[in-house]
């Protein structure tokens, strides 16, 4: 079925199109309630060395299988006090009688001394669960907390970290969307000026979000789905669905004053608006499915569930938007808002189309400036620095960063991160391998201390627990783990056969960072390479698509720019309530696929206008200002909405929500105002009609895609449009 014939069915059917979302909409809710799978809380890195050493801890260890969390705790009169070491002790009791606590290892046990800080005020006890950190529920682990802020007093402070007390203190993720609902809201109200069109795109973005969240859920059966996978899916599909539908209706509106039938009307908007959805949410689908390439299984079910949530708003625009405009007809501007209602006129009567005239005056002057201002927000990328966040960036008011902090404190900054160095001794010739190891290990630079060989019963495995001397998220840390792993381990160990791995958080955080570093380029070009051939299918132009690509990807480096300044360096952090620290190694990899795919629907909704105004005149200078006149305000208004709606997630308390958040924003900004207000109209009248070049023979080879209408709309015109003019 054709889309002309799918939006007439709806049109004339709307009474069906409707009880049948509606149908759908509480079907899908309740099965997402009901049948939902769990969300992943845990990470695995098949094949990395730092998963082999944890694999290896759980079968030659498996009393200590299961994960840990720390006590620290600190006592002025110093840790050894008498007072000190009974309420300790029996706070220590206490915490053994919960759930899934199998042990504590106490400073004031045997061998504990080097739990105790050098100047006797700080100690660390760790206690051992039987189960990994996503198993206790959250209410067990605020039992722990409890536990924890009952044993202060004056006098002591004793505080808890690690994973397991920091999912328990964790605000549950979610509730910001509701502050970018009302700012869209806002905005629609300020484009359209009246009640009954402003709904209309909320109608369809909540829709279809609906459903797209409820196949999230579903999705948590089958593939790992982290637990933020949901806000990731409503932040994407809010954005886009309010902005695909915005889009549809300005155009209705424009056939209905242009003397249109509302059937037909809607039959062009969805011919012309419609198709470039289509394609539009197509290309965004293709970016975020293209995170597959990185083989990573948490990415996988982040980027299903996001492409549910943009495949469910794009088809709600094409098929239950037409429905209501049917229902709606004439009646799309009722309830008018005093002041801001306006209907739609002649565009060349418009700031925008000054504007546009303004900059293909002074083509060269504009677009240096609008590339410069790109280049310099990009440049704190070339510093960018792959980690993880740990304790170190939590909340001042959180029981982990004063456990944190007090660890630092008391021995050290790379306390907070042990690195884990399993051997695996099965087919070690020498017994003093262990030995060997553990003398290599602590006359290494960057090694502040290395606690005594543990091995197994069976004498077929030792774990070495090493600290460095700087903190989990320096850099120097991320060189400490390649030395030992390169140098250090491999010399210790030549001709033992004994099998060595250097694992721990630390560990792991360098393995994922590796692997994303190495399958980025590859991700990138092949996402690249793909929208490259779809807009140069549908636009029939290689510099029309050459130049979507390098603006796009200078959109996404001022995003990345923004995001190091803020989250690594440290800019404003007062203000978005963070503290500095590594950017997480797959965001930038998230934002890309988000951004390429987004920055192509202003990209589809503004050349195809400027196309579809070149084929009526062939005067390519007239049909940039036609084209960008036409689409400026109603791009403006989805900027701003998907802005407001990135922002809102931008106030949530998870960190890499709000590195999303602002990066997705400032790409979209920069993207809707110096790349398609500047560098398009600017790029365009410099390149003239070889803007439309494309060689007849590949001409013959692609298929015919019209996202700017039906073929009988070319004219006479375009046929000689393969030969470009001098530039």
């Amino acid at each position: 079925m054709s889309l002309e014939a799918l939006t007439r069915w709806c049109h004339r059917r709307r009474w069906v199109v409707l009880v049948a979302w509606i149908v759908v909409f509480v079907v899908m809710g309740v099965l997402g309630k009901t049948a939902g799978g769990e969300y992943n809380r845990s990470f695995s890195l098949p094949g990395a060395e730092s998963q082999k050493a944890i694999d290896m801890l759980k079968t030659r260890f498996p009393a200590r299988a299961g994960d840990t969390f720390d006590v620290v705790y600190r006592a002025p009169a110093g840790v050894a006090n008498p007072a000190v070491k009974a309420d300790m002790e029996k706070f220590f009791a206490r915490l053994k009688s919960l759930a899934h606590v199998k042990d504590v290892q106490s400073p004031y046990a045997p061998g504990g001394e080097r739990q105790i800080s050098p100047d006797g005020k700080i100690a660390i006890a760790t206690v051992q669960l039987d189960v990994q950190a996503s198993v206790p529920s959250k209410a067990q682990i605020v039992k722990y907390i409890d536990a924890v802020k009952a044993a202060n007093h004056s006098g002591l402070q004793v505080e808890a970290g690690g994973f397991v007390i920091q999912r328990g203190e964790s605000a549950p993720p979610g509730g910001t969307e509701v502050i970018g609902l009302i700012a869209a809201v806002i905005i629609l109200l300020i484009a359209f000026g009246s009640v009954l069109a402003m709904g209309l795109p909320i109608l369809i973005a909540v829709s279809g979000i609906g459903i797209g969240l409820a196949i999230v859920e579903l999705l948590a059966h089958v593939v790992k789905v982290p637990e933020f996978a949901p806000q990731v899916a409503a932040m994407i599909g809010l954005g886009v669905g309010i902005d695909y539908a915005l889009f549809i209706v300005t155009r209705y509106r424009g056939g209905l004053s242009s003397g249109k039938t509302p059937l037909d009307a809607t039959i062009e908007a969805a011919t012309t608006a419609g198709r470039a959805v289509l394609f539009a949410g197509t290309t965004v689908i293709i970016s975020l499915l293209g995170m597959y390439f990185m083989r990573f299984s948490f990415l996988n079910g982040l980027a299903l569930g996001a492409s549910a949530a943009v495949l469910m708003t794009m088809l709600a625009a094409v098929t239950l938007l037409p429905a209501m405009l049917g229902f709606t007809g004439r009646g799309i501007d009722k309830f008018r808002v005093p002041f801001f209602h306006r209907r739609e006129g002649n565009h060349r009567e418009t700031m925008a189309y000054r504007w546009s005239r303004e900059v293909q005056r002074h083509p060269w002057v504009a677009g240096l400036l609008a590339l410069f201002v790109l280049l310099a927000l990009a440049v704190p990328m070339l510093s960018l620095h792959f980690g993880t966040a740990d304790a170190g960036n939590d909340l001042q008011s959180q029981t982990t960063r004063h456990a944190y902090d007090l660890t630092s404190e008391g021995f050290g900054p790379g306390f907070n991160g042990p690195l884990l160095v399993a051997a695996d001794l099965r087919h070690s010739g020498s017994s003093g391998v262990v030995d060997r190891l553990g003398n290599a290990l602590e006359g290494t630079k960057g090694v502040a201390s290395v606690k005594a060989p543990r091995i197994n019963s069976k004498g077929d495995a030792a774990i070495i627990t090493v600290y460095p001397t700087t903190s989990p998220q320096d850099a120097r840390t991320d060189n400490l783990v390649h030395h030992l792993r390169n140098d250090v381990v491999p010399n210790a160990i030549k001709g033992t056969g004994a099998v060595v791995n250097v694992g721990g958080d630390t560990a792991i955080t360098v393995d994922f960072s590796t692997r994303i570093a190495d399958r980025l380029p590859f991700f990138i070009g092949v996402v690249i390479v793909l929208s490259f051939l779809l807009l140069m299918t549908v636009f029939r132009s290689l510099l029309v698509a050459l130049k979507a690509a390098v603006m796009n990807l200078l959109s996404v480096g001022a995003a990345y720019g923004v995001i190091v300044a803020v989250f690594q360096w440290g800019w404003f952090k007062d203000f978005f309530g963070i503290e500095r620290g590594p950017i997480e190694a797959w965001v930038p990899m998230m934002l890309f696929a988000i951004l390429f795919g987004l920055s192509m629907d202003y990209e589809v909704f503004l050349i195809s206008r400027i196309r579809e105004e070149y084929l009526k005149s062939g005067d390519n200078a007239e049909a940039v200002a036609d084209g960008l006149a036409a689409t400026a305000r109603v791009i403006t208004a989805a900027a701003a909405i998907m802005i407001a709606v990135f922002l809102s997630f931008a106030l949530s308390d998870v960190r890499v929500l709000k590195l999303l958040g602002l990066g997705l924003s400032v790409a979209v900004f920069v993207d809707a105002t110096l790349v398609r207000m500047v560098l398009v109209p600017s790029t365009m009248e410099l390149l003239g009609n070889a803007n439309w070049w494309l060689p007849r023979w590949l001409d013959r080879l692609l298929p015919n895609v019209h996202v700017e209408g039906t073929a009988s709309a070319v004219p006479a015109v375009v046929s000689e449009e393969r030969t470009p003019e001098p530039v």
